[in-house]
This record gives structure tokens, sequence and C-alpha cells, in this order.
């Protein structure tokens, strides 16, 4: 089942920020990703900044996604809640982004600034929808 990576002229260039636009899948198994967090399996917090806490949730997508049987590539949008959300800390998460996802198969992404997330010390968190063939 393969899927689609579009990024229109019409729309502004998100690949340099780590998403794509838009991606369409057909059939396969959808699979939905509660948000993760900075936490590793002990409940410990990994990283005090934005860049280390967001590659820690992304990891935490991967272990999650790989769990039932895909990969990273399989993830098609992304929805990362950012507390207190600054446009200069667009690198930070870009930056994992790129890291985690090859430019050529990005998911779709919503960035969205919040007040808070459950624990005080959580900077973000991820959600993430998959779609396996």
């Amino acid at each position: 089942m393969p899927k689609k990576y579009t990024n229109p002229d019409s729309l502004f260039r998100s690949l340099e920020y780590g998403f794509s636009q838009i991606v369409a899948t057909t059939g396969g198994k959808t699979i939905y990703i509660s948000g993760q967090t900075a936490w590793d399996t002990q409940r410990r917090i990994i990283g005090t900044d934005l860049a280390q806490q967001a590659r820690q949730a992304l990891r935490n997508i991967q272990a999650a996604v790989e769990s039932v049987g895909g990969t990273l590539a399989d993830v098609v949008a992304l929805r990362i809640y950012i507390v207190n959300y600054r446009p200069e800390q667009a690198d930070a998460i870009g930056g994992a982004l790129r890291e985690f996802f090859p430019e050529e198969k990005r998911p779709a992404s919503t960035w969205i600034g919040v007040s808070a997330l459950a624990v005080s010390d959580f900077l973000i968190e991820i959600e993430a929808t998959a779609v396996l063939e």
C-alpha cells in the first residue's frame, strides 16, 4: 500500500521544517499512537531542553510503531504539543523531525502551543498516526 507525499508549490515549503504538507494512503491498517513524551521505560525524563525531549518522544513513537510491525516510514501524521511555544524553537523541533524522517517520507504535521502538559517537566508531547501495509 503506497503512500504519496505531496508538497505543492501553492503551499509553503515545509520539508525544511521536517514535515510534508500532504500524505495520502489507501487500504492498510491504521495505527493511532498516544501522545509520547520524554519519558523512558522507567518514567525518567530524558533531556532538559526541547530538542532532547523531542528526540526521546520520537524514539518512543519509533518503538511504538515497531512494536506493531511498522517503521517510522509508516507514520503519516503527527500532532506536536509544545509548552509555551515560540517561533525560535522551530529549529529544535524541525531538527529532530529531520533526523528521524527522511526528506522523501516526512509525515504531515501540526504544531500546537500549549500552556502545560500532564507533567510539569514535559516540554513536548507528540501523537502519531501510522498506516501499515
